[in-house]
């Protein structure tokens, strides 16, 4: 009996010193991951955006963060600065860093779909790549994608930008080409939706993705932050993953959170259509067979064999070491 009741006392007594310890301990510290984007916080990356409503970055134990850029280039150049840890760029700025000499990995497929495309008033005739010759022709900036998607359908049809007139025009701003300062201008999809909400009609479209259908953005590090941060990256991208998962599940719910959180998210409907094009584009063959994020490393290697022929970059980059999938939960 009485060894009965010195047990039962030692665990009453160890319950009660455990629940002293939980009650006095501090919450655990999240881990500080701060993403470099190519853009401002808009609608099509609500699943970032979303993060104070539905906290899948802080059930990972990651305290995400958000520097916004103006492209591509712009991401990679401020993670390379220390601004940030994860940059949200696209392939070809990933080729044209590495090129540099910078020491970089891609650790997750965003958007497995080339979503650029090239926009023109049908007036002005241009239904091909050929087309464009001796046009000026808006991108977004020289660091974003659309400039350097604009560049390999040029190259793949003998031009450069020496034949054409390239024009700053912001991002997601079709004002130039619709007043007619520029004779077509390089978007995205859901740059093309605002635009012909914008009063963007009678257009002609060249999609790039017949030209070469790489990803439009994937998540890269430096070698460093790879090498030193695994675990924090693995929990990192698994929120990530959940955060596409539910916007893919769930767009209305998205849409109706956009409205507070994307600067440009003010009508919902808007969002509603931005984000089903979004949605669409993280999806792949690929991705149906190994999950979200998963690479094609086929396709990033003709990518970057691509990029070499056409003069963009003099490096022959081997993706088999430069893309890697191991992070990425199962």
């Amino acid at each position: 009996m009485f060894g009965f009741l010195r047990t039962l006392g030692a665990v009453a007594v160890s319950a009660l010193l455990l629940s002293f310890s939980t009650q006095a301990s501090p919450a655990l510290a999240l881990d500080k991951v701060t993403v470099a984007g190519w853009s401002q916080p808009i609608s099509e990356i609500t699943n970032l955006l979303a993060e104070p409503d539905k906290g899948f970055f802080k059930a990972k134990g990651i305290d995400l963060g958000y520097v916004p850029g103006t492209g591509g280039g712009s991401a990679i150049q401020n993670m390379l600065t220390g601004q940030a840890d994860v940059a949200f760029t696209d392939p070809a700025s990933f080729y044209l860093a590495l090129d540099k000499g910078e020491k970089l990995i891609a650790i997750y497929n965003i958007y497995p779909q080339n979503v650029f495309n090239v926009v023109s008033p049908k007036e002005r005739n241009i239904t091909k790549p050929e087309d464009l010759k001796g046009k000026r022709i808006g991108v977004y900036s020289l660091s974003s994608g659309t400039r350097q998607n604009l560049q390999v359908l040029l190259h793949q049809v003998g031009l450069s930008e020496k034949d054409v007139t390239i024009e700053v025009t912001g991002l997601l701003n079709f004002a130039p080409v619709i007043q007619g300062q520029v004779d077509a201008t390089a978007a995205t999809d859901t740059g093309l939706h605002v635009g012909m909400q914008k009063g963007l009609k009678d257009i002609n479209v060249i999609e790039v993705k017949d030209t070469l259908n790489l990803p439009s953005d994937i998540f890269v590090v430096t070698e460093e932050t790879y090498r030193t941060k695994k675990d924090v990256l693995k929990r990192f991208l698994a929120a990530y993953r959940d955060s596409a998962a539910w916007m893919i599940a769930e767009p209305e719910e998205a849409a109706r959170l956009a409205v507070t959180r994307a600067i440009n998210g003010r009508d919902e409907a808007t969002n509603l259509a931005i984000i089903t094009l979004r949605n669409a584009s993280s999806v792949s063959e690929t991705t149906k067979a190994k999950g979200l994020g998963h690479f094609d490393p086929e396709l990033m290697q003709k990518g970057a064999d691509t990029f070499k022929q056409l003069g963009l970059i003099g490096t022959d980059l081997d993706m088999g070491t430069l893309v890697r999938s191991d992070l990425i939960p199962e």
